[in-house]
Parts: C-alpha cells; structure tokens; sequence
C-alpha cells in the first residue's frame, strides 16, 4: 500500500498499528526532521539527539498499540520524545553527580580556556551553543513549553492540552523561561 501527502498522520498510523512498516517508515520521514529539532533543543546537544530521536521511534513502533486513532498522532509522538528527552536528563544529571563526586575525591580539576580570535561563523557556533546550553539547562517545568510553542510552533492553547495545563500558565513559564535564559546567556547576549 502505498502513501501520499493526502493521507494524514492518523490513517498512515492505523496501517502501521496493524504491522505495516512501509506506514511507520512514511511517518517516520514526515516527523524525524521536528522531532530533531525538538529533541536537540531540548538537551542542548546534537550527538545525543540523534541517539534519542531514533530511541522515540523505536518506543512509536513497539509501543503502537497504545495510539488511540482518534486522536492526532504528532502530539502521541511528541509525548514520547518528551518523555525520552526527561529520560536522558535524569541520567544525565546522575552521570554528573558521579562525576563530580570522583572529581571531588581524587581533587581533580580541569580548567579550559575559551578561545580566541573567533571569527564570525565560530562566534555564531558559540552563541548557539551557549544558547542550547542555557535551553537544556532549564527545568522541564519551563523547557517543555519552550519547546512546544517556539520549536514544535504550537500554540499556548495547545501547548497546555499537551502538558495538561491553562494557556495562562503556560504564557508565564514562557516567560520565566526566557526571563532565565537571557539571565543565564549575560549581558554579551544580544538581547535587551
């Protein structure tokens, strides 16, 4: 069976609900550029996303049986790739505890210094990469709304059915959130 553009996200799902890979591979071309894109926002590093984006299909595809088809398939996804994303944090953040515990005990610090004499696409790298950082840094209870509304273009309405909140609550972890990040990036941010 084949798939068009007219076939929306749903019916392609129900094909791949009952054992269709083709149906899967459709929906996986049509999603994994965004889901990128929110994943590698959400943790600041694009190796790693990689690594998550293809654990949040794997979980669509075993765990298929789960999607309701009367409902939209893209936030489904969405869940899951926020949950994947929450997933790595936590390891993450224990990863770093051990690593700081090691260091604190053999009294071993590193110290690097920042380069010099960047030039305008290295100083544009950097400020990205210090702008994901400070993304990744956030709590989930400000990042996931970040995410949803700037990278994933939803809006603040759909944005709280999502994370099953108001729109007013979610206008206001935007922003903290952004109120944190221009806090966290410095006075060199560009932003006023």
């Amino acid at each position: 069976m084949r798939f068009g553009e007219a076939d929306t996200d749903e019916m392609i799902a129900v094909a791949a609900k009952d054992g269709n890979r083709e149906a899967f591979e459709v929906l996986v071309r049509r999603h994994k550029a965004g889901i990128y894109r929110f994943v590698r926002r959400y943790i600041g590093q694009g190796d790693d996303a990689y690594d998550i984006l293809q654990n949040c299909f794997v979980s669509a595809w075993t765990g298929l049986e789960r999607y309701d088809p009367g409902r939209p398939f893209l936030p489904w996804l969405r869940v899951i790739a926020l949950n994947k994303c929450r997933d790595f944090a936590r390891r993450q953040k224990v990863r770093r505890l051990i690593l700081k515990a090691f260091a604190a005990e053999t009294s071993a610090r590193e110290t690097v210094s920042p380069a010099k004499g960047l030039d305008g696409f290295d100083a544009e790298a950097e400020r990205l990469s210090r702008l994901d950082k400070a993304i990744a840094r956030l709590p989930a209870y400000y990042k996931d709304p970040l995410l949803l509304t700037t990278v994933s273009g939803l809006s603040h309405i759909e944005a709280a059915e999502e994370l099953g909140t108001t729109p007013k609550a979610i206008e206001m972890r935007l922003y903290r959130a952004r109120k944190k990040i221009l806090s966290d990036l410095g006075p060199d941010s560009g932003e006023g």
